[in-house]
Order: C-alpha cells, then structure tokens, then sequence
C-alpha cells in the first residue's frame, strides 16, 4: 500500500486556441505537464511533510505517474473571471489524516475563492471528529484569471501532489 510522505502545492494559467491546449499550457505554467496525472480525492496523509516544488520537481522523472487533488477550470468567453484552488485542513495531530478541497468557479476573486476552498477543508476535517481546538491550520493555494478577450480558451490549475 502506498502512503505518501511528501505533499507539495502548484498553481498555474494557460492560454490556447482549445480548451486541451489551455490546460495543457496552465499545467506547463504549474510544472507539472510532464507528468501522467492521477486526480485522487481529499486526503492529506497522515505524517506527511509540505515541501515546495523547487525542491521536488527536479527530481522526479517526466512521465511518471503522479497523483494529485486537482481544481481546475477554463473557458473561451471574453472577459469572464475564472478561478481554482485548493484548501488543506491539518490536524495538530499529526497521525491524523488532514484534508484537501477543490474549489473552482466563475466571477470569484481569489481571497473568496481562497476563503471557501479553506472553510471546506476544514468542514470536512471536522466531519471526522476532530474538534475545532484540534485543527492546527488551514491554508490554500489559489489562482485567478481574466479569460482573453480574443476568444481564446483560458485555463487556471490549483494542484496539490502527493509524492
């Protein structure tokens, strides 16, 4: 069974005549376009330590499947704000499972959309019994964008890889 020991947090935007090509040029934008992707659900493993992707990306080898939370959200109407990202819960218990949440959505600035991605994260930790007093922090990693103006399709990533 694999557990991850290491998580850390990416954030990226991209802009292409398709909707594939957006996404493909915000996860490039993000570091992590050379990777195969495996979206999982909410878990922050227990133990895990938070490092940043300087210090992980250059060590892991393109092609390799990776598994991340991924909030993403893209569009080719003119003008439109679009934003994504994610919140993480950590207990102060560090044998004990955090939370991560993906928050995606139109017209929200990105303090709300990091305000929200937060408020799930640690809705959801406290779903599990923990009591508020419990929770150690909770933070996000959020991007936002103006769509182009030319119609072409623009795309915002929030990642958070478990390595």
């Amino acid at each position: 069974m694999y557990v991850p020991k290491k998580v850390f947090f990416t954030k990226g935007k991209g802009t292409a005549l398709t909707k594939l090509g957006s996404f493909e040029a915000a996860l490039k934008d993000a570091g992590i376009a050379r990777f195969n992707i495996v979206e999982v659900s909410s878990i922050f493993p227990p133990n895990a330590g938070i490092v940043t992707p300087e210090e992980t990306l250059a060590g892991m080898k393109s092609g390799a499947i990776v598994h991340m939370v991924l909030a993403k959200m893209g569009s080719n109407e003119p003008g439109r704000i679009i934003t994504s990202a994610i919140g993480c819960a950590l207990p102060k218990n560090k044998n004990h499972h955090g939370y991560l949440s993906e928050f995606h959505e139109y017209g929200i600035i990105e303090k709300k959309a990091a305000k929200a991605a937060e408020d799930l994260a640690r809705e959801m930790l406290l779903k599990t019994g923990e009591k508020q007093k419990d929770i150690e922090r909770t933070f996000s990693t959020v991007i936002s964008t103006k769509t182009s103006m030319k119609g072409k399709w623009t795309t915002v990533v929030s990642a958070a890889v478990l390595i």
